[in-house]
């Protein structure tokens, strides 16, 4: 059964919120008054289809079905999670749980988007206040992992726990804090840089366009892999944070930051910084800055990813929950008889696997082929500890057809069939598609070898048998399209 999930305010926060929901498998039910709500988070929707799939080596699950509702009553009807999103001002919120408590199922969690208020006091004058917590996220909602996730006495024991394995459904990071304070942990760290970069612009000691290169050429990006402290531990060197702390601490005594003052908001402070802002990106609407965003957030956590580190090391375990069965079990075999193309891989094109025309690049295509011969390897047995014990296969040749192009955030499969085999060889044949539409195939010949000798040698035991029982079912397919051509071949 689906679970289903109520968005009430479909702003950016609420918007995004419905994405991560939605290409995740659940039910998406919203409530906004706003006439464009629709509209808008289905331009949302747009930038997360087209991202979000990406950052996984797996498919995402079906996508689920989105509603909109007249009311909150409607919305929430049946959900499992209701998440509010609504402008921070603490009455309407109050407000607003009164009338989720009085539709809503008793065990639903009721979820806060709020960066500024404590869940006790979104608790007050609640009728049910454990069922209400704060989980905030950060935008885009569809593609940061954390969400801090803040309860309260009143929440019954277990309620975090529960919030917690959701939000990990959603190959989101929790960070679960159980003593509140006013706007968390994250938006304190921000609003302290905040404060002193409205100084420097009000002091006329730096415009917009330098603070944000300031942070996006030097310490923003040592942020986004080792955060603030490891950073500084780093800093300072062989000896680590105690020399760094010796070395720097008395600079905390200097009047380096106005952080305990505020600049008054004035309308010439306001339309300074709006100017200079506009200046400064204005050459790109809203929608297109969030594109860009978008492609360089995922490109930075795809990276991590290949390092196993900070964001990157929290996707590569959801990844490892997508993942398909590691061995040709019997149950995988109910699923899918061998006497078809096996699938071998189920993903979204990432957004930094394209190239100048806009499309894959060439050499996607044969990570691609590349990852459906290992998936292929790990279905008849040659995994991970087959191939520490000594042996594997080596890739000898390969011969890829492009045949239709493939863009960005297009899903696609591949099906992957053996062709043959005698002694060390195997030679595999892989279709990659869209939908129906055939957009390359790879053919590839590969030798079992001997890890200490480098030498071919015919596999043997329950590797050699599945090698076998798959040849068997395969002879009788018909040979695939394109099998055998070489370059410049006529068809």
């Amino acid at each position: 059964m689906t679970d289903t999930a109520a968005i009430v305010g479909g702003g950016v926060i609420g918007g995004g919120w419905a994405a991560r929901f939605l290409l995740n498998g659940w039910d998406v039910r919203v409530f906004d008054p706003d006439a464009e709500a629709a509209r808008k988070i289905g331009e949302v929707l747009d930038n997360a289809r087209r991202a979000l799939p990406g950052l996984s080596e797996h498919a995402l699950p079906a996508e689920g079905r989105l509603s909109f509702h007249a009311t909150m009553s409607e919305a929430v009807d049946g959900a499992r999670w209701v998440q509010e999103s609504v402008p921070e001002r603490l009455e309407l919120k109050r407000k607003v749980f009164q009338t989720l408590q009085a539709h809503c199922p008793h065990d639903a969690v009721i979820a806060s988007s709020t960066s500024g208020f404590r869940p006790s006091e979104l608790q007050a004058c609640a009728t049910r206040p454990g069922q209400i917590l704060v989980a905030h996220p950060f935008n885009p909602v569809y593609l940061l992992p954390l969400v801090e996730l803040v309860t309260t006495d009143a929440n019954p024991n277990g309620m975090g726990t529960r919030a917690a394995d959701i939000l990990r459904g959603l190959a989101m990071y929790p960070l679960h804090l159980t003593r509140e304070i006013d706007a968390h942990i994250a938006d304190r760290l921000l609003e302290a840089v905040w404060r002193e970069a409205l100084w420097l612009i009000r002091d006329g000691i730096a415009t917009t366009g330098e603070i944000d290169e300031a942070i996006r050429m030097g310490f923003g990006l040592r942020w986004a892999q080792m955060g603030l402290f490891e950073t500084y531990r780093v800093a300072g060197g062989e000896a680590g944070m105690r020399h760094f702390m010796a070395q720097f601490g008395p600079c905390l005594s200097e009047p380096w930051t106005r952080l305990m003052d505020v600049p008054e908001f004035t309308d010439a402070l306001v339309d300074q910084i709006a100017d200079q802002s506009d200046a400064q990106s204005g050459a790109h609407t809203i929608r297109e800055l969030e594109r860009i965003r978008d492609a360089n957030l995922v490109g930075l956590m795809r990276a991590l990813k290949g390092q196993n580190w900070g964001a990157g090391a929290f996707l590569v375990a959801a990844d490892a929950a997508r993942a398909p069965a590691p061995h040709f079990a019997a149950e995988a075999v109910a699923q899918r008889p061998i006497d078809q193309p096996l699938e071998t891989i189920a993903r979204a094109i990432p957004l930094d696997w394209s190239d100048y025309n806009g499309h894959m690049t060439e050499s996607r295509y044969l990570q691609v082929f590349g990852d459906a011969t290992d998936r292929f390897m790990t279905i008849v047995g040659c995994d991970a500890d087959y191939i520490a014990a000594g042996t594997s296969f080596f890739t000898a040749e390969s011969h890829i057809r492009h045949l239709a192009e493939a863009h960005p955030g297009d899903s696609i499969r591949v099906t992957t069939r053996f062709l043959g085999g005698e002694g060390a060889k195997m030679h595999l044949f892989h279709e990659m598609r869209r939908g129906d539409t055939l957009l390359a195939t790879g053919e590839h010949f590969l030798l079992h070898v001997s890890l200490d000798t480098r030498r071919p040698v015919a596999p043997e035991g329950e590797v050699a048998a599945r090698l076998a029982a798959v040849a068997r079912a395969h002879a009788a397919l018909p040979r695939p399209d394109g099998a055998g051509r070489h370059v410049g071949q006529r068809t």
